[in-house]
């Protein structure tokens, strides 16, 4: 962007306003200089983090710029250094469409899948070799930018793809994006650019070791870290964070010139031009795909050694004119593919096992290691699953151990490093009675697992209720986990019936429960009596009944208790019951322990009837079926499901042949990517699917 000549000259500009100020200050006319000073210095920092001033001394600078401007508000122009810093809290993220749908990419995984691609691009280019462009696939936030002559003046949120989230007055916050570029010289009017924001990995440490001084929790991974940034609604907090941009495509631009861009190369330079922190350095270009593939194994060994978080490489076709004759599908360009790297790996050592008891009496082994950071991630607990698995890897205590996050995400033991045993390894012994009763444990045919069968095992109790008030069953807020293990140490909560007969004048007394704390546990215990009975069901655990088969279960009867009579073939007729979902709730209603509890539900209130809304199946979508995937902005899943039943739609549990409608909020995953795979699946965003939801209703 600044030749020698020109950061010279203006680090010596810099210096002599430096020297003015000392002495005998600046005036109204040195407000330009200021200005382009501050400028090149934010360049030089926060785009080749080589800083030419001191702290200090920018400080210095700044501030005059602050101070003329205060005197004469008249000069302040909108890309002033001083403008980034908003005034005030931002109210509201206002949704905008994209000019151009920001697509997802294909993935690939190994070289197969990349020479496949390449085929498929020159088959339809008719060439027999293509001219690729290779970068960096930034693990963090991706936004959209729109700048009008020269000037930006929106940054959105990926969203839906369609639509995103108006964040332009945080965007503004981070010092690696203009506030203005050149791109007149290019005879560029208007331009929309893609990027990532991201916080690299020493920011994210430092934050993080903040937080900790505060005794707040930490942030996940500096992917998380970024992505929550970007919808805070004070300012001033995401510029404390340090964020920074990579710009790396541009996906609409009108021009009245010919100095535009023809290839995406060509574009990166561009933008690096003018100011933009593209991945110039970072990207190459490459004749065939063999290179390509080459590349990207080479940079994948050294991924760690970068400051910031990727998680793959991205090939695009280079040349724009071909990237328009390739096209794309519904879900993504065909002259992009994104080859991604291998989970997460490190090593670490087994300490010891604990045996959890889950809701349903499962004994989970989980292995206790030394903590190890994968991916950004301090990992120090990792299930085991069951006892096959400890036998299958051979796995014992005091191994040294390959430790894995698939996807990036779940943390599990790959193998133990056997070659590396010194003799004093234990091998694991998996209980025998129950760790939290004492009852003798079974193994039941056909299954993997351990399980405790007493219906009153203190641990199978704490998480009943914990499932029962959570928020996909009876939703009773202000309830969490450590409220239901804190009363049910103190006998204040036995069970499930108890949750409606709290000693609140006891609890009163307890550290941390004020009065408005309490009004509201007792409110939103009150709300819950009102929940539907498909609520009530899935509240109750029964053992592979999830949300779906609540839901069938819910408009089979008129009276929940009625499940005592019903047999065998009754319940196999029903939709998404099989021979183990009948057995369970066969079991769960022949248990005069049960029907017990629900009297004592019923007497205390809670709705065990079905309403009519339940039953009722017809509508404009009768036969249709639905599913959904990712974060809904404008919905909860639960309100969106209702809709689709209120018309007489069905909600699938899973992609099959059967699905009719997937809907897609943000950060969907391999739901969207298997229904892709099945072409009778329609797939719409969530604005998409609020107009097909109006036009069933005859709006």
């Amino acid at each position: 962007m600044y030749s020698a000549d020109q950061t010279r000259s203006l680090q010596e500009l810099s210096q002599s306003l430096l020297q003015r100020l000392s002495q005998k200050g600046v005036t109204l006319k040195d407000l330009a200089s200021i200005r382009k000073a501050l400028v090149f210095h934010e360049y030089r920092y926060y785009i080749l983090n080589d800083p030419l001033l001191t702290d200090s001394e920018y400080d210095t600078l700044y501030k005059a710029l602050e101070k003329l401007e205060s005197e004469n508000p008249d000069s302040v122009t909108a890309d002033s250094p001083t403008q980034r810093v908003a005034k005030s809290l931002t109210k509201s993220f206002p949704t905008v469409r994209h000019l151009v749908p920001m697509l997802s990419l294909e993935n690939s995984y190994n070289a197969e899948d990349l020479l496949d691609w390449d085929r498929k691009a020159r088959e339809l280019t008719g060439l027999k070799e293509l001219e690729y462009c290779v970068e960096p696939k930034f693990d963090g936030a991706s936004i959209s930018l729109i700048y009008e002559n020269d000037l930006l003046v929106r940054g959105a949120t990926r969203g839906d793809g369609v639509e995103g989230d108006e964040i332009t007055t945080n965007i503004r916050q981070i010092r690696s994006v203009p506030l203005s570029a050149a791109f007149s010289r290019y005879g560029i009017e208007q331009i929309e650019i893609r990027g990532e924001v991201l916080m690299n990995k020493e920011n994210f440490k430092k934050y993080n070791q903040q937080l900790a001084e505060q005794q707040l929790a930490p942030l996940a991974n500096p992917r998380n870290a970024a992505s929550g940034s970007l919808r805070i609604k004070d300012p001033a907090e995401v510029s404390r964070r340090n964020l920074e941009v990579f710009l790396y495509h541009i996906s609409y631009f009108t021009s009245t010139g010919k100095k535009s861009p023809k290839t995406h190369s060509d574009s990166l330079e561009m933008l690096w031009d003018l100011g933009f922190r593209s991945p110039k350095k970072e990207k190459k270009v490459f004749r065939g795909i063999h290179s390509v593939v080459d590349y990207c194994v080479a940079f994948e060994s050294g991924r760690d050694a970068l400051p910031y978080e990727i998680d793959g490489m991205v090939i695009k076709v280079n040349d724009f004119a071909l990237q328009d004759v390739l096209g794309m599908t519904t879900h993504h360009p065909r002259w992009a593919i994104a080859f991604k790297f291998k989970a997460r790996q490190a090593t670490s050592r087994l300490l010891k096992v604990e045996f959890q008891v889950g809701r349903t009496g499962s004994i989970t082994p989980v292995a206790k290691i030394e903590p190890v950071p994968i991916g950004g991630v301090s990992v120090a607990s990792v299930s085991l699953f069951n006892e096959d698995v400890v036998r299958q890897k051979d796995l014992r205590i005091g191994d040294q151990v390959l430790v894995e996050r698939a996807g990036d995400v779940i943390p599990y033991i790959v193998k133990p490093l056997s070659e590396l045993r010194t003799g004093k390894e234990k091998k694991i012994v998996f209980p025998t009675h129950c760790p939290a009763c004492g009852d003798e444990l079974v193994k039941v045919p056909d299954e993997a697992v351990l399980r405790c069968v007493n219906i009153n095992c203190p641990a199978q109790v704490v998480e009943r209720i914990i499932h029962f008030v959570s928020k996909d069953a009876m939703d009773i807020r202000s309830f969490g986990a450590a409220n239901v293990s804190k009363f049910y140490e103190l006998g204040f909560l036995p069970d499930v019936p108890a949750i409606y007969q709290l000693p609140f004048d006891k609890i009163a007394k307890l550290e941390g429960f004020g009065e408005k704390s309490i009004q509201n546990l007792r409110e939103a215990i009150e709300t819950s009596k009102k929940q539907p009975l498909h609520r009530v069901i899935f509240g109750l655990g029964i053992r592979y009944v999830g949300e779906t088969t609540a839901k069938t279960l819910a408009k089979a009867v008129s009276y929940l208790p009625d499940f005592a009579r019903f047999s065998p073939e009754e319940l196999l007729a029903m939709e998404d019951v099989g021979p183990k979902v009948a057995g369970s709730i066969q079991q769960f209603f022949e248990n005069h322990d049960n029907i017990h509890m629900l009297e004592k539900l019923e007497a205390l209130g809670i709705n065990l009837r079905n309403t009519r809304s339940e039953r009722s199946g017809s509508g404009n979508l009768d036969g249709q079926s639905f599913l959904f995937t990712g974060s809904l902005n404008e919905l909860k899943r639960s309100e969106a499901e209702a809709m689709v039943e209120a018309q007489g739609g069905k909600i699938l549990g899973g992609v099959s042949s059967k699905l009719n409608y997937l809907v897609v909020g943000e950060e969907a995953g391999s739901k969207l990517e298997k229904a892709k795979k099945i072409p009778s699946i329609k797939i719409l965003t969530e604005k998409e699917f609020l107009r097909f939801m109006g036009q069933a209703a005859g709006n």
